[in-house]
């Protein structure tokens, strides 16, 4: 029960942190998590979570890391290689050796061992960290692309030339050959296993799709379950890299995804929802739990007498500018090298503020806080771990340190990020639904052209729509003010029209009276602007209550001849609208009417014609298929020719794949 109520107060405090967030928007999230941590951990003095290193691996890291090599872009990955992999191998074994003998002369009573393993565990970055100060600001993609693919190596070899440390300083024994066999062993099988395990896991579940096992909520909780069993095997069964294996298998998944995008779609929404859900949770949660074990860590050294404080903070400040400065220069000199020396003049002339900013994105994070909590407390010889509680705070301290200056420094550095513009967004999705036209009128046939024209018919409308938001403040008040005449008009017509079809059917007098409350209600909604959505389905339930009392034939005489009034008035009215826009001077506004009822006509006639729904659904769903595929390919020409930012790109793929949802799930269910 004390584990669940735990866990409860830290989902709790992710919220409240990020409630404050909104309001204090100058500060990164994580730094207001990790303040929230320690001021809750001062103030609430019997609340503990203590975690294995192992656990915090599985439990955090193997996710976090699986989700960003999923969405990390395949193309960039690739472009980028020679930088990611010097920064996330030879920058970590430059940062842990020469920031080993650092420390170790900079704090004499550290062993030079026990120096290594703390400059080993400083040297891996968390992008997620920046990602709060990155929404205000415009870092360059290159920056930023470089900062997440590292991480997703970096990782790896920060923690295994750090367990090296640790068990030198534990033993009292290292090779330097062993270390190395050890490392390259770990490294390249953990790849290996994390493809092999990446295939085995899609070849799985397409298996399990052919034996008719096709429900997306077992898919969508297959995949959240894959980084946690590629994690446990590759550590557990062959003692790889658990992290790589993570990586690897993220990356095959991102293949197959680019390739059966369109036939998931449902999955992949459903997927995106709860991964996005446990990204966010983990993500406050983990520097939640930096906060809360600060006080802890802190207590010894100011408990202290023979430690001074001020001196303490001297370390931090050096220890912080050191592991930033030694990137700084990595990042110029390779920059340097690779643009002259290997002719690699595609970009820009490298430059110092390019320097600087990628090494103030640089921060440290959940890997460091993970690796210095699983310091031992005792050494094989049972003596006590040389300056635990010192390299702990240190570590810690860098922590906040390159948080704190990344939150200062980076703004002063780079451009303010605008709010995004919702008109270049609105002519993104134009082009979106003109490519899905366009790709419907290429799958038309003889048999099929009815169909064809009534979805085009939808996607013109929808243009429209789209093409109404560009308006500026005045214009849309003018649109609105005629969109709700119109509509008035329409509610009117709907009355004629009820009158005329009662005149030649016998039709109840209480089904009369709920369908004229019906449109009465629609009537002033339009002219108040509010749904009420609420009273509405109030009186549907009450209506439903009340027929409930019917017999059975009663039931469904009643049913039929309600869908038989509301199709002769929906398609009257429409008949009428589509006469009326013949002669109209600005048909914009009647187009937004005209495609309400469409819709409506539309549902109703599928409720009458069941027997011949099946083959006009198939076709529809065939077709609406092929639409979406023609979305995409707007979507990647655009990107292919930057018109679009792969955020942006990533967001409109989003928007179609949920209309793809709802296609698919308006047809076939």
């Amino acid at each position: 029960m004390e584990i669940l109520t735990n866990i409860l107060i830290l989902l709790v405090l992710v919220l409240i942190t990020n409630i404050i967030s909104h309001y204090i928007s100058f500060l990164p999230t994580a730094l207001i998590q990790i303040g929230i941590g320690l001021v809750f951990s001062v103030l609430v003095k019997d609340f503990k979570i203590e975690v294995e290193t192992e656990w915090f691996l599985l439990l955090f890291i193997a996710p976090l890391l699986y989700y960003d090599g999923a969405h990390f872009p395949r193309e960039q990955l690739w472009k980028m290689r020679a930088s990611i992999l010097g920064n996330a191998i030879f920058l970590v074994l430059l940062t842990t050796i020469v920031g080993g003998y650092v420390i170790h002369w900079m704090v004499p009573t550290i062993p030079l061992a026990a120096a290594f393993a703390l400059a080993a565990i400083l040297s891996p970055t968390d992008p997620i960290a920046v990602n709060g100060i990155a929404k205000r600001i415009r870092i360059p993609n290159h920056i930023m692309n470089l900062v997440r693919g590292e991480s997703l190596i970096n990782d790896a070899s920060g923690l295994v030339a750090f367990n090296y440390a640790v068990a030198a300083v534990v033993t009292g024994y290292f090779s330097l050959k062993e270390a190395t066999g050890d490392f390259l062993y770990m490294f390249f099988v953990g790849a290996l296993l994390g493809v092999v395990l990446g295939i085995s896991m899609n070849v799985i579940r397409y298996a399990l799709r052919d034996k008719g096992i096709n429900d997306v909520v077992f898919h969508a909780l297959l995949q959240i379950l894959t980084p946690f069993i590629i994690f446990f095997i590759a550590e557990e069964l062959l003692h790889a890299s658990g992290v790589i294996a993570v990586v690897a298998a993220a990356l095959i998944y991102a293949l197959v995804k680019e390739k059966t995008e369109n036939l998931i779609a449902q999955e992949q929404i459903l997927t995106d929802g709860i991964w996005m859900i446990m990204i966010y949770t983990l993500n406050g949660v983990i520097f939640l739990l930096l906060g809360l074990t600060l006080p802890s860590a802190m207590h010894t050294l100011i408990a202290n007498e023979q430690i001074n404080n001020w001196r303490l903070l001297c370390y931090v400040l050096a220890l912080g500018t050191f592991v930033l400065g030694i990137r700084f220069v990595w990042t110029l000199v390779f920059n340097t090298i690779t643009y002259y020396v290997m002719k690699n003049q595609e970009n820009d002339l490298p430059s110092i503020k390019d320097a600087i900013i990628t090494s103030l994105v640089g921060v440290r994070g959940t890997i460091t806080m993970v690796g210095v909590l699983s310091l031992p407390f005792f050494t094989e010889s049972n003596e006590i771990f040389p300056m635990r509680s010192l390299i702990i705070f240190l570590a810690a301290g860098v922590i906040l340190f390159t948080l704190l200056v990344a939150t200062i420094f980076l703004p002063l550095l780079s451009e303010k990020v605008n709010s995004p513009n919702p008109k270049n967004v609105n002519v993104q999705k134009q082009r979106m639904i003109t490519g899905a036209i366009q790709r419907l009128k290429q799958e038309r046939s003889e048999e099929n052209t009815e169909v064809v024209y009534e979805l085009i018919n939808e996607y013109v409308m929808m243009l429209h729509l789209l093409k109404s938001k560009m308006k500026d403040e005045q214009q849309l008040q003018k649109y609105n003010e005629q969109l709700k005449e119109e509509r008035i008009k329409a509610l009117r017509m709907e009355r004629i029209y009820l009158e005329e079809y009662c005149s030649f059917e016998d039709v109840p007098a209480l089904l009369i009276k709920q369908i004229h409350q019906s449109i009465s209600e629609r009537e002033r909604a339009v002219i108040s602007g509010s749904s009420h959505i609420v009273s509405r389905k109030l009186k549907q339930v009450m209506q439903n209550w009340r027929r409930s009392y019917l017999k059975g034939h009663e039931q469904e005489a009643l049913s039929n001849t309600e869908i038989n009034m509301h199709f002769y008035i929906f398609s009257k009215v429409l008949e009428q609208l589509n006469q009326q826009i013949k002669t109209e001077f600005n048909p914009e506004v009647l187009q937004h009417v005209i495609y309400y009822y469409k819709r409506l006509v539309r549902k109703f006639e599928f409720n009458l014609d069941r027997d011949n729904s099946d083959e006009l659904t198939e076709a529809q769903e065939v077709l609406c298929i092929y639409a979406i595929e023609g979305q995409r390919k707007a979507i990647s020409q655009m990107l292919l020719k930057e018109e679009v930012t792969q955020v942006e790109a990533k967001e409109l793929r989003r928007f179609v794949n949920y209309m793809e949802s709802v296609v698919l799930f308006e047809y076939v269910e």
